[in-house]
């Protein structure tokens, strides 16, 4: 399951859930206008470049303004329930639009397309079609049916579509960062999530299309990259089709397949002046060649989320995530051994069927012995359609959850101030992305561990590698002054 970490233009409800609307300079002044907002992970968010990239194709020019829309799509996540109550409101909104301009369509993208389906088009009056995650280069088929006045559906959830051969259009971008998705689907059945329904089983992009990507963000100034998955350790291509059924390939196919260890090794050596993150991991499937690959190249940034939802065993097996307790811990010493200043964060869950207060223990005992940097903490909410929804009675009370979530979120505050402070007096080298949100007179950025920096901005610029001295922090951010700019320059 991807993070929560929404690279996004608005918030809105929560960290949780945040929305972007995405934007392209129009080119030319006879296309259709497109209207897009994207809520949940950043596989989403990536998801809505690749449908801006096929839509261009078919004369939309995208706009920021909802009032100017012919199109209008909403890119859903059906992560948790917040989620889903956010995009019924926003539909509110356009159905309200539409009164004012009746030849506008709507339609409803990603993962609630997909678990909804054809309730959109019965509960939903103003929705006129609905696409799931792997059905979007059939969007000039489907518009055309609502233009000549049908409604239109395709969720069929594909075997190996990856939309390697698309290339995303770069929307609201800062012009330094980028997102490469590299596999899609999940084969991981968390009790708990809704991903390998709505997004399918695991599939790979082939490898070639990836280091093309990432060299064209090269060629166009891009200093950072983020290789997405819902699963980024799972990576596996071995020349197309779902991974399950690698155990079938031939003997070629076995010797010559590509896990996410040698992928990674394959990016950095064809770009080494630019920055790699990745995201998802999933603990049962990160490898020691993935630790390694990262200790052995300056350009694989040290940062690691690495999802553990429980530090219960007990929850842990109710939730199917295929690790324990003291496997995760014999992950985390050998992360620190290999790469002892690699940041660490989590996502965690609060309040899953019949936890207990030991079992709430066991979760803070875990957050004591691996001191995350950052933390993404959600009470429980029952999806319909996963097996804890249909399996498991939704039996901690609100209120415990309510209180569970805030000890988690103290203790997550706590480390991570301590964490932070660790870097004040050091000198560190910060990817400048943009303006401080907070002055005009300061860039912001980022350490290779994903710590938010600002400084002076003197006489940098955006996409510069600059040496900043660490002169104090907040329990975010670090706050120093440039000291030159980096070799990586």
């Amino acid at each position: 399951m991807l993070p929560v970490f929404y690279v996004v233009m608005e918030k809105t409800i929560d960290e949780s859930i945040q929305g972007s609307t995405l934007s392209l300079v129009d080119k030319s002044n006879n296309g259709r206008k497109l209207y897009i907002e994207s809520y949940g992970c950043q596989m989403n968010f990536s998801d809505s470049e690749i449908v801006a990239s096929i839509l261009s194709k078919e004369g939309f020019n995208t706009t920021q303004e909802l009032s100017e829309a012919d199109l209008v799509l909403v890119n859903t996540c059906s992560i948790r329930e917040k989620a889903e109550l956010t995009v019924r409101k926003r539909l509110e909104k356009f159905n309200a639009v539409k009164k004012e301009r009746p030849h506008m369509k709507v339609g409803v993208l990603g993962c609630m397309a997909e678990r909804l389906k054809h309730k959109f088009l019965e509960e939903e009056k103003i929705v006129d079609m609905v696409v799931g995650p792997d059905a979007y280069k059939d969007l000039p088929n489907l518009i055309q049916e609502i233009d000549e006045g049908r409604n239109a559906v395709n969720v069929i959830l594909s075997k190996d579509e990856t939309y390697g051969d698309v290339a995303p259009v770069r929307l609201n971008s800062n012009g330094v960062t980028a997102f490469v998705s590299i596999t899609r689907g999940c084969d991981n059945m968390c009790t708990f999530c809704v991903v390998p329904f709505t997004r399918g089983r695991e599939r790979s992009r082939d490898p070639q299309s990836i280091i093309n990507e990432v060299n064209e963000l090269w060629e166009k100034g891009f200093k950072e990259i983020t290789l997405l998955g819902q699963n980024v350790d799972s990576y596996l291509w071995y020349g197309g089709g779902l991974k399950k059924d690698f155990e079938g390939a031939s003997d070629m196919q076995k010797a010559t397949a590509v896990d996410f260890s040698q992928l990674l090794e394959k990016v950095a050596l064809a770009q080494p002046k630019i920055r790699i993150r990745f995201s998802t991991s999933n603990p049962q499937d990160m490898t020691l060649d993935v630790i390694r690959a990262m200790a052995k190249y300056e350009n694989i940034c040290n940062y690691i989320h690495l999802p553990v939802q429980s530090g219960s065993d007990r929850i842990l097996k109710a939730m199917n995530r295929l690790h324990t307790r003291q496997e995760y811990f014999e992950l985390i010493d050998n992360i620190k051994a290999i790469i002892p200043d690699c940041a660490i964060s989590q996502d965690m869950i609060t309040g899953f069927p019949t936890e207990t207060e030991d079992d709430h223990k066991d979760t803070l005992t875990l957050m004591e012995y691996v001191k995350y940097d950052y933390g993404f903490m959600f009470a429980y909410s029952e999806r319909p359609g996963t097996l804890a929804a249909r399996k498991l009675e939704d039996d901690v009370a609100d209120e415990v959850k309510k209180r569970r979530l805030t000890e988690i979120i103290d203790l997550q505050q706590r480390h991570s101030l301590e964490r932070i402070q660790r870097n004040v007096g050091e000198t560190q080298e910060v990817l400048i992305e943009g303006t401080s949100k907070k002055s005009d007179m300061h860039w912001m950025g980022r350490t290779s561990q994903n710590t938010v920096a600002v400084f002076p901005k003197e006489n940098y610029k955006v996409g510069d590698f600059v040496m900043v001295r660490m002169d104090d922090c907040t329990s975010a951010t670090l706050i120093g002054e440039a000291v030159g700019l980096s070799h990586n320059n």
